[in-house]
């Protein structure tokens, strides 16, 4: 789309300049109102910044008839042969430098032939900084679920920061109300910045088709990118919800239940979710989340692995005003530690403190205690 814009441009401009006549019956006539409108200015704009738009004409057409023009052009853009300098001279300018001097092309010709290169240079310029990522994302599966009376489309994405190779990938599986929701809730709160994200907009039919899913998750995977670039986004508290919460409280239910082996797994990949994120959550859903994987491994007699966690957690802690779970940590690490034969001294002076200060009671919650009281909001 981008190139045949480019090349309507180039057409245009050398029509003001003294090559007009000589142009002849190759000359493209100038595209009719219906063919601008499919080649608007906006659409071509956030192509050239690496993200979708959604916003074209052939979106409208639900039988799919012009679905396959979307987005095929962009390679096409950069091509040396598809932008020489020389492919709108006419067949008598041809003629005429088989025998001498080539002579320097018209002014309107120049000026279509710089513009192409200009939009050239933007276009990979654009690729590597215009829009930088902190995080990479990948729809990894997208999957129909079917649950009566409802039907949806369920779309796995893997989470990683760029050149962290020695950390996992954490997982999230969203719907397209998910990401729905959390556009109109950033939009609310954030309209300028919010003014340059695209989003996929709601279609009546063929939600299911192939080609519809696969454009989506390409869709999701920029609009996510293009939240975490910017900094006033990438903080929001609606983004960090979206990524973590429905895993803590997916992990807590089945906490709660008993199974911890399921739960195991989803305490770990919220820890990897907030590893990879690295934005200030605050001491809780951390402190809960290494509550979960203590927890779990007690209860799946991996001690050495629960105690980990327990002095991750008083680590995080450190030396502030006492919080609700430190006196549970303590108490479950001196637990731990004593089970190991390890030292225990620090954490039972520490817990004594707290108890002769009146600032826990004695004996002090258990951590599966606190865990399942625990509000997630």
């Amino acid at each position: 789309m981008a190139s045949r814009l480019l090349h309507r441009l180039r057409h245009a401009l050398a029509s003001d300049g003294p090559g007009e006549a000589a142009a002849g019956p190759e000359a493209e006539p100038f595209p009719e109102s219906s063919e601008l409108e499919d080649d608007d200015a906006e659409g071509l704009s956030s192509r050239l910044s690496g993200t979708l738009s959604f916003t074209s004409a052939e979106d409208d057409d639900d039988d799919g008839a012009g679905d396959s023009d979307d987005d095929d052009d962009d390679d096409s853009e950069a091509s040396p042969s598809s932008l020489s300098p020389g492919d709108a001279a006419s067949g008598e300018d041809a003629g005429e430098c088989g025998s001498a001097e080539r002579s320097p092309p018209p002014d309107g010709q120049r000026g279509g032939q710089l513009l192409a290169r200009q939009l050239q240079d933007f276009w990979k310029k654009s690729r590597n900084t215009l829009v930088p990522q902190r995080l990479l994302f990948e729809v990894t599966s997208a999957n129909v679920i079917k649950d009566p009376p409802s039907k949806y489309v369920l779309y796995t994405l893997a989470v990683m920061g760029p050149g962290q190779s020695d950390r996992q990938p954490a997982q999230i599986s969203r719907r397209y109300s998910d990401f729905e929701r959390l556009h109109r809730n950033l939009q609310r709160q954030f309209r300028g910045p919010m003014a340059a994200v695209s989003f996929p907009r709601k279609r009546l039919r063929r939600n299911f088709t192939a080609e519809t899913i696969a454009r989506r998750s390409r869709a999701f995977e920029q609009f996510l990118g293009h939240l975490q670039a910017v900094p006033e986004l990438r903080h929001a508290p609606d983004l960090q919800d979206f990524f973590v919460l429905p895993e803590l409280r997916r992990a807590q239910s089945l906490t709660c239940t008993g199974l911890y082996r399921e739960a195991l797994a989803l305490w770990a990949n919220a820890w990897q979710l907030q590893a990879h994120l690295d934005t200030p959550f605050g001491p809780d859903r951390p402190l809960l989340t290494l509550a979960g994987l203590a927890v779990c491994y007690q209860e799946l007699e991996d001690p050495a692995e629960a105690r980990a966690f327990c002095e991750k957690a008083l680590q995080l802690l450190g030396d502030k005003t006492p919080h609700p779970f430190l006196a549970p940590f303590l108490e479950a690490h001196i637990r731990l530690s004593w089970r190991l034969g390890l030292d225990k001294r620090q954490s039972e002076a520490q817990l004594q403190a707290l108890q002769e200060a009146g600032i826990t009671p004695i004996p002090p919650p258990s951590l599966k205690e606190l865990l399942i009281k625990e509000v997630l909001d």
